[in-house]
């Protein structure tokens, strides 16, 4: 019986090393978000939206004294809501609740915890969101780009030398994978002269993900 050589009828086909590269940068921060909010409520809707808009005019000049510039105050949203209390299983109307909520955006970050005392002090009652953000984000991702497609290199190297395959050097595919917004944060005290509400600075990590072929 004859057998025909099938390794030399098959075209050959190429062999293809596929890697994940990770690259990470850390940066600190240049400028923090901060959401503070009023709520109100009353039976009657007028009076609560007065009684918020008071108490809201009240922070914002608040913050205006501690030189925050006007164009860093920003509104975020403004709801009028009805409350319902539950009895025996029926609705029953309560009052309506007014939230009126500003973005403030910080450049000096040792102003943090003064400027949330001095929201709450003139009648803010809810901080709903401290964030952490830099202004020249694109700059340290090319960066974390560049060590995500060294990493890639440096994994393909180590499986062909392992296991003896003629790599080339140059890939032949290159999948960059986008990320969201950066959001790690590393833990690092802020230190201020004088008591105030304390919070936590930290630097964002700012990630890149690559997919790398490589031929052999």
């Amino acid at each position: 019986m004859y057998y025909a050589n099938v390794s030399q009828q098959l075209p050959h086909t190429s062999r293809v090393i596929e890697v994940t590269g990770n690259g990470k940068v850390m940066a600190t921060p240049n400028y923090v978000q901060i959401q503070i909010e009023v709520q109100t409520r009353g039976k009657n809707v007028q009076e609560a939206q007065q009684e918020n808009a008071i108490i809201m005019n009240r922070v914002i000049q608040s913050l205006l004294a501690l030189h925050i510039p006007r164009e860093n105050i920003q509104t975020a949203f403004y709801t009028i809501s009805p409350v319902y209390d539950y009895e025996d299983g029926k609705q029953i109307f309560k009052d309506y609740e007014v939230t009126n909520a500003i973005t403030v955006k910080v450049t000096d970050t040792s102003q943090i915890g003064e400027i949330i005392d001095t929201a709450v002090e003139n009648g803010a009652n809810r901080i709903s969101s401290v964030q952490f953000n830099i202004d020249n984000v694109d700059a340290y991702y090319q960066q974390a780009l560049s060590l995500a497609l060294q990493n890639a290199q440096m994994k393909a190297k180590t499986i062909a030398e392992t296991m003896h395959l003629p790599l080339q050097p140059q890939p032949i595919e290159i999948v960059e994978e986008l990320e969201k917004a950066p959001v790690l944060y590393r833990s690092m005290a802020m230190v201020d002269s004088k008591i105030s509400t304390p919070i936590e600075q930290g630097q964002i990590a700012i990630n890149a993900t690559v997919r790398v072929k490589f031929q052999y």
